[in-house]
């Protein structure tokens, strides 16, 4: 379980981008955080992963105080990040980094597995160097692969629909929703898209650094589609249901 108390997290010009927040991640759920681009979202995922240090407040991790534990010791605890734009590392494979990720050899099987999970067949990507002449979206769903091959607790995914297409992204969901329902894993993912909102247990909206409605998918989703379809931002006062 991930609690933040208070997080607020500011520019060194002083503007806040994060503003007080407090929420939970409950265990073996599946959160989406969804809103305006440029609401803190991303941000706020950094501060978990211990990308950013937040300039006030506390990150619980099952109860533990995390607030000043670095990325590599958070990743020993058990937290995946897959960032929004991932990094490429010339001259590793993808094999490599899956290996790496998993710290085993994997057997080809293995590999069909984790990449299959994200639409890539392990014949042709196994052996191909991590570089430019990967596409944005072949390099999205191998940093998807990285983390599902992680095997950690709590997974961060932010955006995973970008740049993917739409047989990959059907793909993409089943296994989110296996790994929640069969691992018991508990996942953060950063979405404006409809069925990824469809499949979390709740959904949070984060609007200019602030929670502005967080609660159960049946209680968030229907009045977001609502707004979505009378053009009207989720800007509202914060709500929790």
């Amino acid at each position: 379980m991930i609690q933040l108390e208070h997080i607020t997290w500011t520019l060194p010009s002083g503007e806040p981008l994060i503003q007080d927040i407090t929420l939970t991640i409950p265990d073996g759920k599946m959160v989406v955080f969804t809103g305006p681009n440029g609401g803190g979202k991303t941000t706020l995922a950094k501060l978990i992963a211990g990308i950013e240090k937040p300039s006030s407040g506390r990150i619980l991790l099952n109860g533990e105080d995390i607030t000043q534990n670095s990325v590599t010791e958070r990743a020993k605890k058990g937290l995946s990040y897959a960032f929004q734009q991932p990094i490429r590392f010339k001259g590793l494979t993808v094999r490599d980094m899956l290996e790496l990720a998993s710290a085993t050899s994997l057997t080809t099987e293995q590999l069909c597995t984790l990449l299959g999970k994200v639409g890539l067949c392990a014949e042709e990507y196994a052996n191909r160097e991590i570089n430019t002449g990967l596409s944005g979206g072949e390099m999205k769903r191998i940093e998807i692969a990285t983390v599902l091959a992680r095997n950690t607790p709590f997974s961060i995914f932010d955006e995973p629909e970008a740049g993917i297409d739409l047989w990959s992204f059907s793909r993409l969901i089943e296994t989110f929703t296996d790994l929640q329902q069969k691992n018991a894993a508990t996942l953060m993912i950063i979405s404006h898209q409809e069925r990824i909102l469809s499949i979390a247990d709740e959904i949070v909206v984060i609007a200019n650094g602030t929670v502005r409605k967080s609660g159960k998918r049946g209680d968030v989703l229907p009045s977001l589609l609502r707004d979505e379809r009378a053009g009207r931002c989720p800007l509202g006062k914060e709500e929790t249901v």
